[in-house]
């Protein structure tokens, strides 16, 4: 047997073995955790704020009268109309006020009548006919004091709107203007937001706003910041503050809980944490996520560094996705999988 083929005999078995190994298993998927970035005022400072959905036209009912409330005619939710009839008092002592009321106006003015007879017969002075004239009105006047204020026993509508809460219920005794409905009127909407006082100097009445409902965290409306309060509230230590949406539809409730978030202006930076950055040579980068979930890297350009992160001259836009930690461990081109940041 040659030399060539004793190697190839010895070389066979090898050759066997290689042909029957099983296949490299494949390469895992590598979790990342993600950043969305968004331009901000400041350096760490928010620009979304929670806040409810509410009338911006609000007001609270009240009888002009006191007593005890006997009837209640709506409940919280419900649409009324202008003039409906909401709530209802005790009436009979008004009643009863009303008629001895009346009784005095026609006791004055029998007495008017006899003593203008008297004067006419110059039985008495001037004076005392103008002093019973005078009585007459008076009487007059009380009486028609007492026949509105039986009125005002039962409580109506100014406007049309909702029923946004109950203030009070039956069998409670109620003073004079005391709240009892608070009614939100139909129309334009708000969203109440409590503004930090951080915010206070980096936003103004105008400034644009994007607004989305939790209950449907898709659809976006939009707003314009109509209203600041000139004193921040004693126990918060925050500025209330009403956003005017402009595209309201039926979905807006009154009572929803909404996201509002400041539009930024093209002075607004971008702050990245310091954790994301990838040193490329002498030139800071962050590894970007497409819509495949593939990564590559972009340099950018660091206008200076602080406790809250870096803040990006150059190089990213807002909205752009970012891998947020573990970036030495990534290579170009690499497959992950995405974990939002904040999740474990």
């Amino acid at each position: 047997m040659t030399y060539r083929a004793r190697l190839a005999l010895a070389f066979l078995p090898l050759l066997l073995a290689a042909c029957g190994s099983p296949p490299p298993p494949p390469a895992e998927v590598r979790y990342v955790k993600t950043l969305v970035v968004h331009a901000t005022t400041d350096a760490g400072a928010s620009r979304e704020y929670s806040g409810e959905v509410r009338a911006r036209y609000e007001l609270v009912a009240s009888f002009r009268v006191g007593g005890k409330i006997i009837a209640r005619l709506v409940d919280a939710g419900a649409s009324v109309k202008a003039g409906q009839a909401l709530a209802k008092l005790d009436s009979s002592d008004a009643a009863l006020q009303s008629v001895q009321a009346e009784a005095q106006r026609t006791l004055a003015d029998a007495e008017a009548k006899r003593y203008r007879d008297l004067r006419a017969k110059n039985f008495i002075s001037q004076s005392a006919l103008d002093a019973k004239e005078t009585t007459l009105q008076a009487a007059a006047a009380q009486a028609g004091l007492a026949r509105n204020q039986a009125t005002y026993t039962t409580l109506f509508a100014d406007q049309a709107g909702v029923v946004a809460e109950v203030l009070a219920e039956p069998g409670q005794v109620v003073a004079a203007g005391q709240g009892v409905f608070r009614l939100a009127r139909d129309g334009e909407r708000d969203v109440l937001i409590q503004l930090p006082e951080s915010a206070i100097g980096t936003l103004k009445i105008g400034d644009p706003a994007e607004l989305r409902l939790w209950t449907d965290t898709t659809h976006i409306y939009h707003g314009k910041l109509r209203e600041i309060a000139g004193a921040a509230d004693p126990a918060t230590r925050t500025f209330v503050a009403r956003i005017a949406i402009s595209d309201a539809d039926a979905r807006v409730g009154l009572g929803m809980t909404a996201t509002a978030r400041f539009v930024h202006d093209e002075s607004d930076p971008i702050v990245i944490p310091i954790a994301s950055i990838f040193q490329q040579g002498d030139h800071p980068a962050v590894w970007m996520v497409d819509k495949n979930q593939t990564i590559s890297l972009r340099t950018i350009e660091i206008e200076r560094y602080g406790d809250a992160g870096a803040t990006v001259k150059s190089g990213l836009q807002d909205g752009d996705l970012i891998v947020a930690a573990g970036v030495h461990k990534l290579a170009i081109g690499e497959k992950v999988k995405l974990v939002a940041s904040g999740q474990k």
